[in-house]
């Protein structure tokens, strides 16, 4: 009866959970067959560097958009007849920033990861994928995430990782001897498709060039903290990977990128429910301050108890990953477990973060974030001098847990002070 009831007060969200996770645990098999396909054909040492590089490239291309997929998210959650306005400033600034955010990308390659000059045209290649292509990709989902069609727009972000999968498996079979550069001229090539059908699936064209226009002062202080959230929201799943290829030894920085992606997939049911929840959240018709405050608490709970019922799992399958991935990943699954640890804490993290976001706190969720990419690199630098590989998760696990708990906080002290804010009847 209790679940009867949490299920009618919830009903919509928790439909659309459900549906959301269906697309999502589609999207969790695709990104495990990817990984696993990946990894084994690059190997260790090589799946470390393609690891590090994309990882640059997504933490990069956060900026992209420069955050108006959020601000189209916000808006036409509100009013659908926005999205023309929104998108006639939303596709000029996403292009022109995503080709600055590319030479940045590259600049970064060269000096940051070390990639000599003759070696950028994988890069190049991943950099035009999620820097240019990618944010477009992404304008086109939130508008369907907007107006209620979650399971579709999840459906538009998963197509291009489909693809992606479908010439990993190409180039595994076909075995050339630079699979590495192979690899990164079809993940171009189906992104661009991708983007192609995403166009076609739109609920109505995007505006005509003539259209187009720069985002006004206003416009651009609404889209800058939604900007701000996009990199600190990218940042923890990635920063990781990238302070583990100047860390530690080329074979381990590709044990500990392997794993990080298991372990990071299981979030997914948590992702789905934050997901299905945000429309809802931003319009603020949650029928009452009580209401919203009972939605967020149930979100909570059903963040760590899906967090630990999965970590409790992947825990168990651990000694499964060895075999999956074979003997150039000796060590994952020791790995694997080390990292189950911050899988609660970046299931509340997303809840949090989130939350702050919808009820128009992005700053306070970048603020918190921050910290925890602050607490991330001071750990990381320090675990892995005197603990060696394993201070990777480790420092990973007290960064998630940080943000989380700040985040909580935080959450509940906004919250206040908006009670605070709103007059009582005969005042």
């Amino acid at each position: 009866m209790a679940l009867r009831g949490l299920w009618s007060r919830q009903g919509p969200i928790a439909r659309g959970t459900v549906r959301t996770s269906l697309v999502l645990g589609l999207r969790l098999v695709v990104q495990a067959g990817t990984l696993l396909v990946v990894a084994r054909m690059l190997g260790a040492e090589r799946f470390g560097v393609f690891a590090a590089l994309a990882a640059l490239a997504v933490v990069t291309g956060a900026l992209a958009t420069a955050g108006t997929h959020l601000v189209m998210l916000a808006e036409v959650s509100r009013a659908p007849e926005r999205r023309w306005a929104v998108l006639a400033y939303a596709l000029p600034t996403t292009l022109a920033l995503g080709l600055v955010l590319l030479w940045v990308y590259l600049v970064l390659c060269r000096y940051l990861l070390g990639v000599p000059e003759t070696a950028l045209q994988v890069p190049l290649l991943l950099g035009i994928a999620e820097l240019v292509l990618q944010p477009l990709i992404l304008l086109g989902a939130s508008e369907h995430h907007a107006l209620g069609r979650i399971a579709r727009s999840q459906m538009l972000v998963l197509l291009p990782l489909v693809m992606r999968l479908l010439v990993a498996v190409l180039i595994a079979m076909v075995a050339p001897v630079r699979a590495l550069e192979a690899y990164a001229c079809g993940y171009l090539l189906v992104t661009a498709i991708a983007l192609w059908m995403v166009l076609r699936l739109l609920p109505a064209p995007w505006p005509a060039l003539r259209s187009w226009r720069l985002p006004g002062r206003a416009e651009m202080r609404d889209a800058s903290g939604f900007a701000a959230i996009s990199i600190t929201k990218a940042a923890p799943g990635e920063l990781d990977k990238i302070l583990a290829a100047r860390l530690l030894l080329p074979g381990a920085v590709g044990v500990y990128a392997a794993a990080t992606r298991v372990v990071a997939a299981i979030t997914l049911p948590v992702t789905a429910m934050t997901t299905s929840a945000l429309p809802r959240l931003f319009r603020g018709d949650g029928g009452g301050r009580n209401d919203e405050g009972r939605l967020l608490r149930w979100m909570f709970l059903a963040a760590i108890g899906y967090s630990l019922l999965l970590a409790a799992g992947v825990w168990f399958a651990a000694p499964v990953l060895g075999w999956a991935f074979g003997e150039q990943y000796l060590g994952i699954e020791r790995m694997v477990k080390w990292l189950c640890l911050a899988v609660p804490g970046m299931s509340l993290r997303l809840v949090a973060g989130n939350a702050l976001m919808a009820i128009g706190r992005p700053w306070v969720r970048v603020a918190f974030e921050c910290i925890g990419l602050l607490v991330l690199l001071v750990a990381a630098m320090g675990m892995t001098r005197h603990l060696g590989t394993i201070g990777m998760p480790l420092a990973l696990a007290c960064s998630e847990w940080g943000m989380a708990i700040a985040g909580g906080l935080l959450l509940r002290a906004s919250r206040r002070q908006e009670k605070r804010s709103v007059p009582h009847p005969g005042d």
